[in-house]
């Protein structure tokens, strides 16, 4: 990456990451209402949605090991493809098997998919300068995020809005749009990702998969070592089962209360919008919560507050109620995920980290399809608000899972500046005040959503 400057490799990182995430913002408003069009209950999509979870828990971490010995590029490249397919086949999925295969194939792009863009930012960032604060990066990718998932989003309910067109229904529109979108991702992915790797042929291939087992095991030897990031990883578990409850019930909860699919799923564009806008916001005052209260407890309260938020959105009465607890939870989640990764990227240095960061995504995927069928199940049962309620409890326990890395944190350095016993020196972000010291663990000397 000697080619690149710190700034030029944040640029290419920040533009790939918005494009990434632009056809999932064209999805998100529709996706569950589309498959109620098409038939489903909510038990059967979260039994859909569940073949995404199950195929992200078998390959997650093996994917993430190929991504670190192979190479991020060639990896990225065969997600996206498989991306495509997914969205192609849901063009025309209208049945409870075709729609899990379209999870089932999804799952197999989240897992190629989860790390090894990040790690490149990273890893690249590093390569240039040593020193470099990659944190600024992470918080622009949120805010980046957000801003592209909020202009899908817009998109969106503005093309359900104009309606059918020709044989394409309302809620199918911006699947189409979203197909187009991802094959610009692909296009973008191939021009701007610059990595140095020798040539990739037959022997380099096999040597690459001969390889990624051993990083696949060190990154578990990771958990094993640390606490702290045996308990940052535990904290996705819970996440994973609480985010059902604002990306799939929500759509649910809101076309209960308004009375129509079409009409909630129209007001979920510019909602998903100011939602998607907020969790930017939240994004961008990541360098002020570690200012106020440290990574570590500010990663800790903002969990607590989701919940409260998610609360809100299953007791408040009427659309707006709704959609405003709606906004709240995405401005919190846009601020608490560069929190909790940059916590986690302290853990590990090298050629582990998309290992490290696929363990820690592989811990999200099957608790949300756990969540997905088991919050699906009570609100076919119970009702929509009382499977939020459950989701929101879930999500609120998981707080004291980062106690362990602001204890980490405390620990000072030792008097020649050399790490303590559980940590090293701050590192600034953004230019602000030091943010506590993180435990860093290497295995070997060489040792992330």
């Amino acid at each position: 990456m000697s080619t690149l400057t710190v700034t030029q490799i944040r640029h290419r990182f920040l533009v790939l990451h918005g494009l990434r995430w632009l056809p999932v913002g064209l999805l998100i408003p529709v996706i569950i209402l589309l498959m109620q069009e098409r038939g489903l209950s909510l038990t059967q999509i979260g039994l859909a949605a569940a073949a995404q979870g199950v195929v992200v828990l078998a390959l997650e971490v093996p994917t993430g090991g190929l991504a670190d010995a192979l190479g991020r590029k060639p990896v990225l490249v065969v997600a996206n493809v498989v991306g495509l397919a997914s969205l192609a086949l849901l063009l025309v999925a209208d049945s409870l098997a075709l729609l899990a295969t379209v999870w089932a194939m999804q799952g197999v792009f989240r897992a190629l998919d989860s790390g090894p863009l990040e790690s490149w930012y990273v890893d690249s960032t590093l390569a240039v300068d040593p020193e470099a604060a990659y944190e600024k990066g992470l918080g622009q990718a949120g805010m980046v995020l957000g801003l592209c998932m909020a202009a899908g989003a817009l998109l969106s309910g503005g093309l359900v809005a104009l309606g059918p067109v020709g044989p394409v229904s309302a809620l199918s529109t911006p699947v189409v749009v979203a197909l187009l979108l991802q094959a610009i991702a692909l296009t973008g992915l191939l021009v701007l990702l610059v990595e140095q790797r020798s040539a990739v042929g037959t022997d380099a291939v096999r040597s690459s998969l001969r390889e990624a087992p051993r990083m696949v095991g060190e990154a578990f030897g990771l958990l094993r070592r640390s606490r702290v990031l045996l308990a940052l990883v535990t904290v996705e578990l819970f996440w994973g089962f609480g985010m059902v409850t604002f990306e799939n019930l929500l759509p649910v909860r809101l076309a209960e209360v308004v009375g129509d699919a079409d009409r909630a799923a129209a007001l979920l564009g510019p909602a998903n919008t100011a939602a998607w806008l907020a969790s930017a916001g939240g994004a961008a005052v990541t360098p002020l919560l570690i200012r106020w209260f440290g990574a570590a407890p500010g990663a800790a309260l903002l969990l607590v507050m989701q919940g409260i938020t998610v609360v809100g959105m299953g007791l408040l009465a009427g659309p707006v109620g709704v959609l405003v607890a709606f906004v709240a939870c995405y401005a919190v989640h846009g601020a608490s995920n560069p929190l909790h990764m940059g916590l986690l990227h302290r853990q590990v240095d090298g050629p582990y980290r998309t290992s490290v960061i696929s363990v820690n995504s592989m811990m999200a995927m099957p608790a949300a399809a756990l969540g997905a069928v088991l919050l699906g199940f009570i609100g076919d049962r119970a009702g929509v608000s009382t499977a939020m309620l459950v989701g929101a409890v879930v999500l609120a326990v998981a707080a004291p899972l980062y106690l362990p890395a602001w204890r980490a944190g405390r620990t000072p350095a030792s008097a020649d500046g050399q790490p303590g016993r559980d940590g090293d020196p701050a590192r600034r972000i953004d230019g602000g005040p030091t943010e506590g010291q993180a435990k860093r663990t290497e295995v070997s000397g060489n040792v992330p959503v």
